[in-house]
């Protein structure tokens, strides 16, 4: 099998690629900048076709990963990256497929769990589960997610693949202890002892442990029977209160400080980013992923954390 990676040179494209290498599967990985790697890299700007696409001819599964970080300002500037990133590379994979003389199998998208509403009284499916921004009185930053969300997918599932299996990832956070991923932020915080919850602390957080992630894809490219939107996420989210505290006892932290909304506000404009990312409550759950006998390795935050938080520390 071979499998190509676009957009694949952050946090998620690295763990897939390291799985598919330790497992003997052929893997290259499409990127705007080189870094050394046991895998081929080939260089793309994210917004021509070139030669990169000739290594999307005669893969077996295409994995498009590109977008820039939301971890930023909600500024003019980064809401255009943001979206463009997103749908103007999603757009090119599928020119480049649609001109394949071999198309892959199976085309797979980077989406997200962000997609569906701030969600506090049940669980978001696949099936059931509300896709967010007609909410009142909602606000820009997250009225902008949706819109990033729902255009990346129509993109997709727009494009001219007839002989390519398609599946849109709408993935939670994927938790790694790899440096600078969101779980050392996360656990840096608790070090300082300002692990405590965030806001109300009742916001949901749905999470997924990279063990599972890269399970999940691999179960997906084995299910030639599923395509369409799936839920790539724990199916236990629980309230960011209880998420950090179960983060803390892993880490044997005695405390954490909370932080209130305003402190919040205040703290993600010196720190360039958005509350969004910490206010909105995502209570997805992988309905399809589960209804397809998929079983989890970690469904549950409390041994989530603590095998995260040894292999931090080994590292």
């Amino acid at each position: 099998m071979r499998v190509v990676i676009t957009g694949g040179s952050g946090q998620i494209g690295q763990i897939l690629a390291r799985a598919f290498q330790s497992e003997g599967v052929g893997v290259a990985v499409v990127a705007r900048h080189v870094q050394p790697a046991p895998w081929p890299t080939i260089v793309w700007d994210g917004l021509h076709l070139g030669e990169w696409s000739r290594e999307l001819d005669g893969a077996d599964v295409v994995i498009n990963l590109a977008g820039r970080s939301v971890n930023c300002r909600y500024n003019q500037a980064n809401r255009r990256e943001i979206m463009d990133s997103r749908v103007v590379s999603t757009r090119l994979v599928g020119e480049a497929i649609a001109q394949a003389s071999q198309p892959p199998k199976l085309w797979m998208n980077a989406s997200t769990a962000t997609i569906y509403r701030h969600a506090m009284d049940r669980p978001m499916d696949e099936v059931d589960g509300e896709i967010g921004g007609n909410e009142p009185d909602l606000p820009s930053a997250w009225r902008f997610s949706y819109d990033v969300a729902t255009s990346w997918e129509r993109t997709f599932f727009a494009a001219a693949t007839p002989h390519t299996r398609r599946v849109a990832l709408r993935s939670a956070i994927t938790l790694s202890p790899d440096r600078g991923g969101v779980f050392d932020t996360l656990l840096q915080l608790v070090r300082l002892g300002l692990g405590g919850s965030n806001g109300s602390g009742r916001q949901f957080v749905s999470w997924v442990h990279e063990v599972d992630f890269v399970r999940a894809v691999e179960f997906l490219i084995g299910r030639e029977d599923l395509d369409g939107c799936v839920n790539i996420a724990s199916p236990n989210p629980l309230p960011n209160r209880d998420f950090m505290a179960a983060l803390r006892r892993a880490y044997g932290a005695p405390i954490g400080l909370p932080a209130t909304a305003w402190m919040l506000e205040i703290g993600a404009v010196f720190l360039r980013t958005e509350t969004e990312l910490i206010l909105k409550s995502r209570r997805v759950v992988p309905r399809r992923l589960v209804d397809a006998g998929f079983a989890f390795q970690f469904p549950d935050w409390m041994s989530a954390a603590g095998d995260l938080v040894q292999r931090w520390r080994s590292r």
